[in-house]
């Protein structure tokens, strides 16, 4: 069952400044803000939400398609594409645009000055799903605004179910808008703090979500996750990574885990851990697509930490 994988593909160059900003930014004189940190650490990732569920779902024998608009400095990524076997077939390449992109500079204690410029992905609404043959299953993820809106519609128009996967894209949305997301979905999926925003926008509990969808999933970082579903609330425990490397793209992993579960028709306490292993195996490496692991080795590690066989 192919999953048709709608969302971002950016590069995220990631910086690392050996200071403090708190150091450099004067308070006082905010209003004349003119900083300049030099940053001797440097890598540049792949990345975007599209990119990183698809890479993920990969790794442990999934089927996705990316649906995606990137720009003309796409070539380096398209090559990873194509070395781990990920079809290009609807990522749409726009001669005028750049690619996504996301600067991100960390100092000593971790706080962050983020700068993104979307590109190509604005115009991810040129992509329109019927456009796949043979999709059985859709994901939204964060992408640009239009796009989200109409994908979802196309999604729900030719009757494939597909994951409502706000994301960082959530605040782009009215309580309406968000709604008609949620009628429409078979699946939402959101962080605990996106589920707190979802609650306030829309008006409705997370209960209330839940009795409208197939299920409602709220990862909740180091204490696990929820899944409501079939008028129950799983407790999906967390599966122990050996070391705490870099969340960043963790719940991209696991939503590719969600998918995963729903391909092979695994019930909800299984697909759950499935999805909870993954972003683990991604904590425990730098990047969103760095990690490593053979199918029968994530098998293998599921039953270590789980205790049964998927």
């Amino acid at each position: 069952m192919t999953a048709l994988i709608c969302g971002s593909m950016a590069y995220d160059t990631v910086m690392t400044f050996e200071g403090r900003f708190r150091d450099h930014i004067l308070p006082d004189k905010l209003h004349l803000l003119n900083v300049s940190f030099l940053v001797p650490a440097m890598r540049r990732n792949f990345g975007g939400c599209a990119g990183n569920i698809a890479y993920n779902l990969r790794l442990i024998g999934g089927d996705g398609l990316i649906m995606a608009t990137v720009g003309h400095d796409f070539g380096p990524y398209g090559d990873w594409l194509d070395r781990w076997d990920l079809p290009r077939t609807h990522v749409r390449e726009l001669p005028e645009e750049f690619t996504a992109q996301a600067y991100i500079t960390t100092d000593l204690d971790n706080n962050q000055i983020t700068a993104f410029h979307p590109g190509a992905m604005n115009q991810s609404h040129r992509n329109r799903v019927s456009d796949s043959r043979g999709a059985k299953l859709g994901i939204v993820a964060p992408d640009g605004r239009t796009g989200m809106i109409e994908h979802a519609e196309q999604f729900a128009a030719a009757g494939v179910p597909f994951i409502f996967d706000p994301g960082q894209g959530l605040p782009m949305f009215g309580g309406e808008e968000l709604r008609e997301f949620i009628e429409r979905a078979s699946w939402v999926a959101v962080n605990d703090y996106e589920a707190s925003l979802l609650a306030e926008r829309t008006g409705w509990s997370l209960e209330q979500m839940a009795a409208k969808v197939r299920a409602l999933i709220v990862t909740r970082g180091g204490a696990g996750s929820w899944i409501f579903a079939g008028g129950e609330r799983h407790e999906i425990p967390v599966a122990p990574p050996a070391r705490l490397a870099d969340p960043t793209g963790c719940g991209d992993a696991y939503r590719a885990g969600l998918l995963f579960g729903l391909q092979r028709d695994f019930d909800w306490p299984t697909t759950g851990r499935v999805a909870s292993l993954l972003g683990s195996i991604k904590i425990e490496h730098h990047g969103t697509q760095q990690h490593r692991v053979a199918a029968g080795e994530f098998e293998q590690r599921f039953k270590q930490v789980f205790g049964y066989a998927l």
